[in-house]
């Protein structure tokens, strides 16, 4: 370990001012100006060796006393970073710092740390531990941040920054597997954001990683056209948005995700080049704001997802779009249609293959609403598509209720045909002239009566086993009794689905 006298001048600045955490500024122009990505030039005046820094953080024998704040501005850092399983003394402040080599953080405890506007070729941070915040905002990494399993306090911060996978430095494009963040079961007790200017060339890894103070990626950009843009099987969090432009070239995966409170997709960009645009099987999310600004690029799969209230709008739904056993409590659209259910029942017809539950679950909203018109309107629908899927024999009998009793939804329809042929028998039987079974008995002959005995198989009325015809008008009356069975048939067909619906 280095003692004060082995120390440059610049590192023993930084070290005469850990007690106090004075900010040791080391920019002055010179080659390279003061941009970090270019502090390969930058001299001795601003080079600072990493060992130095790391005995000073960790409360080497410096002559003031016990460390603060270490705060480094505009630095070179030559050799590795290595604080692996060190606890550090004080705090860690680098901004606008060049590190030649990888930071190693891993194993290690840290109090509030910040790397802002660094040039940093990676990050290993598996098992780090925070007391406090960590910062990477506007800061440069070259190569994968790793914080697998790690645990943090209070805030991380990622704005502005941008992160390019290792695999990638050489200009290749991003394929399956290719990760700029790696962060599975990392820890968050505060807030993660990812805001404004963020950029990912490579996949986010978030497997199972917790956000109890949410996750904010309001416009930012992940670029993984190969591969998955974001992983987050079975992430939770308070709140996810990736939001207000946010876009994402690759899928977007969060299965078996439990989001307590929003999950916003609010004007983003889902581009999953033909594939999984979003794949949310199994996800849970108090709000879900499906709204993004273009048709998803790809699958969206919502397959038994939950949510309480759904919000979507003209673009939500691509062609391949899954939704056997989604549930919602409330559906909010910001979609423009004249008729609102002739818009939910094409969103549910544009659905590959036959589901029942879709169907059941819309009418179960429109009945919760009190519409309990669209509600049949909506279980009619679901009948004629599954009639789709029966052989020749069941669509025909599918076709018989659906033109007399809408599958039992519309009763009504057998009252019209009733009516309807009960004019057309009493049009033709008043003309010709009936027989009578026994003459000069019996009561007198009634069009209208003898063609509603004819269509009504239960019961009689008198008239049909009184008289009876010749020629055409008695095969027409064997066409209404045979009429009738088929219409009777339906009618207790349909009382009977209603009945089993009940």
């Amino acid at each position: 370990m280095l003692t004060y006298q082995d120390l440059t001048g610049p590192e023993q600045r930084i070290w005469d001012a850990c007690a106090t955490g004075a900010p040791v500024d080391l920019r002055g122009g010179g080659p390279g100006g003061d941009d970090p990505a270019g502090g390969a030039a930058w001299g001795e005046g601003r080079t600072v060796r990493a060992e130095a820094i790391a005995t000073a953080l960790l409360g080497g024998d410096g002559p003031v006393g016990p460390v603060r704040v270490l705060h480094l501005i505009g630095a070179r850092v030559t050799g590795r970073l290595d604080l692996r399983g060190l606890t550090a003394a004080g705090e860690l402040r680098l901004e606008g710092c060049h590190f030649e080599e990888q930071v190693v953080l891993r194993d290690a405890t840290l109090r509030s740390t910040s790397l802002s506007g660094c040039r940093i070729p990676g990050l290993d941070g598996w098992l780090l531990k925070v007391d406090g915040n960590l910062f990477f905002e506007n800061s440069l990494l070259d190569g994968r941040l790793t914080l697998t399993r790690a645990h943090i306090t209070g805030e991380l911060r990622l704005s502005g920054a941008r992160l390019t996978a290792t695999e990638l430095l050489d200009g290749d494009e991003p394929a399956t597997g290719v990760w700029a963040l790696w962060a599975g079961g990392l820890v968050m007790d505060g807030g993660c954001f990812a805001r404004k200017g963020f950029h990912a060339r490579g996949g986010l890894r978030l497997v199972g990683a917790r956000f109890n103070g949410g996750l904010f990626m309001e416009r930012a950009r992940i670029d993984s056209p190969g591969g998955d843009a974001l992983t987050g099987d079975d992430l939770s969090a308070s709140t996810l948005v990736l939001a207000d432009g946010f876009t994402a070239t690759g899928s977007v995966r969060l299965p078996g995700a439990a989001i307590r409170s929003r999950l916003s997709l609010d004007t983003a960009v889902l581009d999953g080049r033909g594939a999984v645009a979003l794949d949310g099987r199994r996800l849970t999310a108090g709000d879900l704001q499906l709204t993004p600004a273009a048709t998803p690029n790809g699958t969206v799969d919502l397959q038994d997802a939950q949510t309480a209230v759904l919000h979507d709008n003209a673009h939500s739904w691509p062609a391949d779009t899954r939704l056997d056993g989604f549930g919602y409590a409330s559906l909010q659209s910001s979609a423009t249609a004249a008729e609102p259910v002739a818009h939910r029942l094409a969103w549910l017809a544009a659905l590959p293959g036959y589901s029942p539950q879709p169907y059941e679950q819309l009418a179960a909203w429109y009945r919760k609403i009190g519409h309990d018109d669209d509600a049949r309107r909506v279980l009619l629908e679901k009948q004629r598509r599954r009639r789709r899927t029966l052989g020749l024999p069941g669509r025909l009998w599918g076709r018989l209720l659906d033109a007399t009793v809408g599958y039992g939804y519309r009763p009504w329809q057998a009252v019209l045909w009733l009516g309807g042929l009960a004019l057309l028998g009493t049009l033709v039987f008043r003309h010709g002239a009936p027989q009578q079974v026994k003459p000069g008995e019996g009561i007198p002959f009634n069009p209208l009566v003898y063609t509603l005995d004819l269509l009504i198989p239960i019961g009689g009325l008198g008239q049909r086993g009184a008289w009876y015809w010749t020629g055409a008008q008695q095969w027409f009356g064997y066409s209404l009794t045979a009429l009738g069975w088929l219409l009777t048939t339906a009618v207790l067909a349909g009382i009977s689905r209603t009945l089993n619906r009940a």
